[in-house]
């Protein structure tokens, strides 16, 4: 009989121990005392974004990033997403946002004893991205999200609600069958964000996310437009949980695995 391991054991109880030890580390990993590895991911998630989305504003208003245009600042936040949700999607659920993290809890696939945890890991990834920017390279407030002065405060409201509409319906939607860990809700969200933000960010910035907002105004010390990043995207993430109930019914499990990061391959955690 075919041997493995190097202990003459044979294959069949070799790949049984292998797949135990597999589910015994899963269930540690969901253990709730091991909750660090969903805070850290999320604060390292986040820093990440905001690095992309509020660097493209710093550097693009330095005499060496001329040649960044709209485009390019406006796409690379999405594709940020996108490879963001890849890595660490399976850890954390990649929420990276606290509009997203409202949702699904309001949704009922997030426990809201975690919902602070996850909240402020995002405010702190974000913090410490726009400290970075404004460390290495000055001047963060340039990768700030401010409305263009040629609209109004409640078109900048409207505008950040129905982006963050359609985003969290993107995710909600992807969760339902629990792709938002893997290959399909990283392109739909990842996507999703990319588009919008090549014609809305010349409007507010096409922030969705009160962290991405929150990180550059802490450090440049400017909070004169923040509620309109706050209000607007919870506004449009509550909005989008009941659309979700008229589109899908009730949460289901799931929803609740993509939410907490739990794999397709293994809705039980185990």
């Amino acid at each position: 009989m075919t041997k493995a391991g190097g202990t003459g054991e044979p294959v069949l109880e070799w790949l049984t121990r292998k797949t135990a030890a597999a589910r015994r580390g899963d269930i540690e990993f969901d253990n709730a005392r091991l909750e660090y590895r969903r805070i850290f991911s999320e604060v390292w998630g986040t820093f990440l974004l905001v690095l992309v989305a509020a660097g493209g504003g710093v550097i693009g208003a330095t005499t060496y990033g001329g040649d960044l245009t709209l485009a390019m600042k406006a796409l690379a936040p999405g594709i940020m997403v996108m490879g963001i949700i890849f890595f660490m999607g399976t850890i954390s659920g990649a929420h990276l946002n606290p509009a997203v993290t409202l949702a699904f809890a309001v949704r009922g696939n997030f426990p809201w004893i975690r919902v602070p945890g996850y909240v402020l890991a995002q405010l702190v990834g974000a913090v410490l991205a726009s400290l970075f920017l404004q460390w290495v390279y000055g001047n963060v407030i340039n990768g700030a999200t401010v409305p263009t002065p040629n609209v109004s405060v409640w078109v900048a409201i409207l505008t950040e609600a129905v982006l963050t509409l359609g985003l969290v319906s993107v995710i909600l939607g992807t969760a339902s069958g629990a792709r938002n860990i893997g290959t399909n809700g990283a392109l739909a969200v990842g996507g999703y964000i990319g588009l919008v933000s090549v014609w809305a960010a010349p409007v507010t910035g096409a922030s969705m996310n009160p962290a991405r907002s929150f990180g550059p105004d802490l450090v440049g010390a400017d909070f004169s437009h923040y509620w309109i990043y706050l209000a607007g995207p919870l506004l449009g993430a509550l909005i989008a949980v009941g659309f979700e109930f008229i589109l899908r019914g009730k949460a289901t499990k799931a929803g609740a695995d993509a939410a907490q990061g739990i794999l397709e391959d293994n809705p039980e955690g185990i």
